[in-house]
């Protein structure tokens, strides 16, 4: 698209960024993505540093197109995850989960664009003066670790554009998986949309599919935000939120929700396809998917509905 910072920013053609979603954001996915012109993205979250590298190699050998690759920064790991950045000559790092002052620099200085995921104006503002190439505002309709302000994505994102002051761009997230969503977040201010669950329905990604499933099957209301007392995660609910619902109603503290929580439970459910006792993370937005499409057409229909709905609108006015 003409005259869009994100994609003069990212190289891509268009302004569509598939989100780094543990287990569901494999190479496939994210070469996928990037071939349909818009930015895939590796979600380095849920992998270990050899696996990370292999996904790195693939995904190399998969497109000659810009791909980045999402990095928790409280991410135990991240030393071994940096370097293997650094050696596949990965061009954008999206960071999350910390602070971004950490390592702009560092990822900068190594000609790599970095773009930060922040839920609030306050971080949007830290992130840019970090240095940050760009911001993903991510509104409390996304699925999986989510902003404990519950600040919806119609609301955070005019606040953040306004924080910018138009000095670096911004991406909306959370609850878009569709063109007249795109339209919405272009109305105020976005530049991009990043999507998270609409990427996670798709032929590519690597979650089983049975939850992918379960996705195309939601309804309105299957999604809950809890976990705030340890890290909020929006997720499917089921026996697992059950046990969870129980443990809030006699006064559980955050190390007793630790322990019901455990290891794995995300692998279990998205990776594994456990449906009751998994950790399903998944984003509000998902009552609004109904099919299981290539990540190609994903891109191709909703850029297609999106400049339908700009051409609408026009025509109004």
């Amino acid at each position: 698209m003409n005259n869009n910072r994100i994609c003069s920013l990212l190289g891509i053609e268009f302004p569509i960024i598939q989100a780094g979603m543990v287990w569901c954001s494999g190479w496939e996915l994210a070469s996928a993505v990037s071939n349909a012109g818009g930015l895939g993205m590796i979600g380095a979250g849920s992998m270990y540093p050899e696996v990370l590298r292999t996904h790195l190699q693939k995904c190399k050998q998969a497109t000659d197109k810009p791909f980045a690759v999402n990095l928790p920064l409280l991410y135990p790991n991240i030393d071994e995850h940096i370097r293997s950045i650094i050696e596949f000559k990965v061009p954008v790092v999206f960071t999350s989960a910390g602070n971004p002052a950490s390592h702009t620099a560092f990822f900068k200085e190594r000609g790599i664009t970095v773009v930060h995921v922040v839920s609030s104006s306050k971080f949007a503002r830290k992130a840019m003066d970090a240095g940050c190439d760009a911001v993903v505002a991510e509104g409390f309709e996304a699925g999986g670790h989510n902003g404990r302000e519950e600040t919806t994505t119609l609301v955070l994102v005019p606040q953040v554009v306004e924080a910018l002051e138009g000095k670096i761009p911004l991406i909306a997230a959370g609850g878009i998986a569709t063109g007249r969503a795109m339209a919405a977040m272009f109305c105020l201010g976005a530049e991009a949309v990043q999507m998270g669950t609409r990427f996670a329905a798709t032929v590519e990604s690597s979650a089983h599919i049975h939850y992918k499933q379960r996705i195309t099957e939601s309804v309105e209301g299957d999604t809950v935000l809890t976990l705030k007392e340890v890290t909020p995660v929006r997720m499917f609910k089921n026996a697992f939120y059950a046990e969870l619902a129980e443990a809030y109603a006699r006064g559980a503290n955050a190390d007793e929700l630790r322990e019901i929580l455990g290891r794995g439970r995300s692998k279990k459910g998205v990776f594994e396809g456990d449906l009751e006792q998994g950790e399903l993370e998944v984003g509000q937005v998902s009552s609004a998917i109904k099919s299981i499409e290539t990540a190609a057409d994903v891109v191709k229909n909703t850029m297609e509905e999106f400049r339908a709905v700009l051409q609408r609108s026009a025509a109004w006015y």
